[in-house]
């Protein structure tokens, strides 16, 4: 099978699209026919080798054999079916999350049933349908199980038109929250037509020293501190971010001392979330953004184009047409 591979730490360059030997599926396993993917901004980071302390996982001077093949979100077809396997069978399509196995940007993946794995959302294409994995799935973990975001909430999403951040806007107001969105101005009416209640231009504002406060503020970007945003949180509001090691500690000692406090996380179990996300998207209108398709072929051009930092919402790769 083709899939994209690469042997050490760089820049786009650094990958390639080879043939590879396709993985059999386990009797506890489905092997699944990637039609499409996705480039994050986290993979990119990754391919880096970047946060060093990444490399725990990845590899400490290049990646691991068994982490050669990027790829994090897919969506496909159920190819074969284990002998075990109760939840899938063959024809089946689906999306789902190869977490820090990676290997979804290949045309065959091989994942446990178990796996953050759900039939795809109807009325959607499949390249809809892998950049509704990550994002959507993460923004739910953060604003409704971190934050406990409810009706009458005021949430501020930094990064708002990213992959996160749409999806972040769309869920917070689905959640009944008020929404403050930061973007550049190119994308106000994007985030706007959303559903945010209002845009801040993150290029001449700086929402921290407004008089505004958030009882969320939900940084999808790691752009700012909970030093910096303390003074727009409300008493007992939060600052959720999405990365950063400090943010560990710092949650910690927030939740111990009371009042605003720093709520962390990591989205890696997906598969009730996936399950959320397909219903709202049938029946709620949830739009998934996407900027740029590319081919399987063009991949070191998807990475290029991350690596620019200026998507808007999410950068999908067909795989199989």
């Amino acid at each position: 099978m083709k899939a994209v591979t690469y042997s050490e730490f760089g820049p786009p360059e650094v990958l390639s699209v080879r043939e590879v030997a396709r993985p059999t599926p386990k009797p506890d396993e489905v092997l699944v026919r990637v039609h499409a993917t996705t480039v994050t901004r986290a993979e990119t980071l990754m391919r880096r080798g970047s946060p060093r302390w990444g490399r725990l996982v990845l590899g400490v001077t290049r990646p691991r054999k068994n982490r050669r093949i990027p790829g994090l979100e897919f969506a496909g077809e159920i190819e074969a079916a284990g002998a075990d396997v109760r939840r899938f069978a063959a024809g089946d399509q689906v999306f789902g999350f190869a977490g820090f196995h990676l290997g979804a940007c290949a045309e065959y993946v091989c994942l446990p049933e178990s796996a953050s794995l759900e039939r795809k959302p109807a009325g959607i294409s499949f390249e809809e349908a892998a950049a509704a994995v990550d994002g959507p799935s993460t923004a739910l973990y953060f604003l409704r199980d971190k934050a406990h975001v409810r009706s009458g909430r005021h949430v501020l999403v930094n990064g708002a038109s990213g992959s996160i951040g749409t999806a972040a806007v769309q869920l917070a107001k689905h959640l009944g929250a008020e929404v403050t969105a930061v973007c550049s101005p190119r994308n106000a009416d994007l985030v706007t037509d959303l559903g945010a209640d209002h845009v801040v231009d993150y290029h001449t504002e700086d929402f921290t020293a407004h008089h505004e406060t958030y009882d969320v503020i939900f940084d999808t970007v790691t752009a700012t501190s909970f030093a910096r945003c303390r003074r727009a949180l409300t008493p007992r509001g939060c600052y959720v971010p999405t990365t950063g090691l400090i943010n560990w500690p710092l949650g910690a000692w927030t939740a111990l001392r009371g009042g605003r406090t720093v709520r962390p996380g990591m989205s890696v179990e997906k598969q009730g979330a996936l399950a959320y996300v397909k219903e709202l998207i049938e029946s709620d209108g949830f739009r998934i953004v996407v900027d740029r398709n590319f081919p399987l072929d063009r991949i070191v051009d998807a990475h290029r184009y991350v690596d620019l930092g200026h998507k808007v919402g999410n950068v999908t790769v067909t795989v199989n047409g």
